[in-house]
């Protein structure tokens, strides 16, 4: 495994680093010799499983930070960074930030029971879209990114279609779109490079809380042209890519990364 990123003393900061997609990106750029701060927020009865996982990326022979906290909380933001700030030293430098953070409300508009609410919706972008300018403005403030930093973010496309259950969140795929595209190009002169990966269905924790998922998932095998699901492993793979000093000229895109499901209409 060529660990090319080792010698430059890269960070990855991962805002929910503790499974799916998030995960898997921390496994990935670890084994590529990337340094990994993970923030996530569970309980106290997944800490087991979280640790065992955080000691798996450690053998990888690189740091690991992880923080079971609220990454929206900007006292927390604050106290993570200095944390982070001392473990990397005078040479460590953030060369990815990856925004996975999946907290969002899956409640109907139209419904006899709870209805979606506005405070539902201000909670949803707070957590999965304007937490990622928050995290970059800190970064940038603090001199913590790398020269040649990517900022990475996982949408899908219930962005731009009409899903049962997934009002907010679509508010929310939006808005992160959108504020990536704004980084990427009011942060390019600091040489911030910012893309969201379009995810293919995935059977993540997160996919699973959706009203109506295997009927999803059956869909999706149907009409994705590989007949699979996306994994997790398959995003965390297009985060190394992007990483990549040869990536350095892709810049304000929505990547799909779902074996042209997006391109099918079966």
């Amino acid at each position: 495994m060529v660990k090319e990123f080792a010698s430059h003393h890269y960070w990855a900061v991962i805002l929910g680093g503790s499974s799916g997609l998030g995960l898997a990106a921390a496994r990935k750029l670890a084994l590529h010799g990337m340094n990994i701060c993970i923030i996530h927020r569970d309980t106290r009865v997944d800490m087991e499983r979280i640790n065992n996982d955080v000691d798996t990326i450690r053998d990888s022979g690189v740091q690991v930070l992880a923080f079971n906290t609220d990454a929206v909380n900007a006292v927390k933001r604050g106290e993570v960074l200095t944390a982070l700030k001392s473990a990397m030293g005078e040479k460590g430098r953030v060369r990815a930030l990856v925004h996975s953070i999946a907290k969002g409300n899956l409640k109907a508009m139209n419904s006899d029971n709870a209805r979606l609410s506005t405070d539902d919706f201000r909670i949803t972008l707070d957590n999965m879209a304007i937490s990622l300018y928050d995290w970059t403005q800190e970064l940038v403030q603090q001199q913590l990114f790398a020269s040649d930093a990517r900022v990475l973010s996982f949408t899908s496309e219930g962005s731009s279609k009409a899903w049962k259950h997934y009002g907010a969140v679509a508010a929310a795929k939006a808005a992160l779109e959108s504020i990536s595209r704004q980084i990427a190009l009011e942060f390019a002169p600091l040489g911030i490079r910012a893309n969201c990966i379009q995810a293919g269905v995935t059977e993540t924790r997160s996919m699973q809380l959706i009203p109506g998922s295997e009927d999803i998932l059956t869909y999706t095998k149907q009409r994705n042209p590989f007949h699979r699901l996306t994994t997790p492993e398959d995003v965390a793979n297009a985060v190394y890519l992007l990483c990549k000093d040869e990536a350095a000229w892709i810049n304000g895109t929505v990547i799909p990364v779902n074996g042209g499901e997006h391109i099918s209409q079966a």
